[in-house]
């Protein structure tokens, strides 16, 4: 039977970007009345394994939500806690890559965050950056709209000094200013918990994304629920702009 199913995603057409916003890790705690925190420990041990799961079954590149730039409106205490769970992760991130040729990349504005964080991100960056297998994109402290005024911003600076000329902006010229410069746009964009919203997530990015919602918690998710994603992709017309 699991063979039957192994030639089924063989048969498949998967995906050479996924964008996944990881949603459901407080859920996940309150229903086992835990606190939220371990909700969040046991979503970086998801994220850990889909990494995996996704390099073996030959995505191309996965971006997570990890912090948005609206969490820091929660409390004090669960932001620490989020930081604390952060530093942690990116020494075991770094193991984790190395040991799969993952390259890691992150976007959002980071200088928010404390030095010794920005300093782990800049090595996880550095010592990933000639692996040629998976690239894993990690989405902090990040904001689409953020994300957008930050490269208005830099595009009017650039006009501003003469070295662009308003008349001459295309989309590619904006794109250039993203933070995602050259990578791909996602082709799927799979969303846990339930929810049907964005959520300001790769807002520019994901005009055409085809959008999978799963009502699994995130900590829950699995490569069963990974497949599904990648079936119900395959089930798609995929459309640009109203063209075939």
């Amino acid at each position: 039977m699991a063979e039957k199913h192994a030639e089924k995603m063989e048969d498949m057409m998967v995906p050479a970007h996924v964008a996944v916003i990881l949603d459901g890790n407080g859920r996940w705690a309150k229903k086992r009345g835990l606190p939220r925190s371990m909700g969040h420990r046991e979503g970086c041990k998801t994220v850990e394994k889909t990494v995996e799961l996704a390099a073996r079954m030959g995505i191309q590149y996965l971006t997570v939500y990890g912090f948005s730039t609206e969490n820091w409106k929660r409390s004090s205490e669960e932001v620490g806690a989020l930081m604390q769970l952060f530093r942690y992760y990116m020494v075991r991130l770094l193991k984790i890559a190395k040991a799969n040729n993952v390259r890691v990349k992150m976007i959002g504005e980071r200088s928010r965050f404390d030095q010794d964080i920005i300093e782990g991100i800049n090595r996880l960056e550095d010592e990933t950056r000639e692996n040629t297998g998976l690239t894993f994109v990690i989405a902090v402290n990040y904001g689409g709209r953020d994300e957008i005024t930050r490269a208005v911003k830099r595009l009017a600076a650039a006009c501003q000094e003469g070295k662009l000329n308003p008349q001459d902006i295309t989309e590619q010229t904006i794109e250039a200013c993203l933070d995602t410069a050259g990578i791909p746009d996602p082709d799927l964009l799979i969303r846990t918990s339930g929810e049907i919203r964005l959520s300001n997530y790769l807002l520019w990015q994901c005009a055409y994304t085809e959008i999978y919602v799963t009502d699994c918690l995130w900590p829950d998710f699995d490569q069963e629920e990974l497949e599904k994603a990648v079936a119900a992709y395959n089930r798609r017309e995929r459309r640009y702009g109203g063209v075939k």
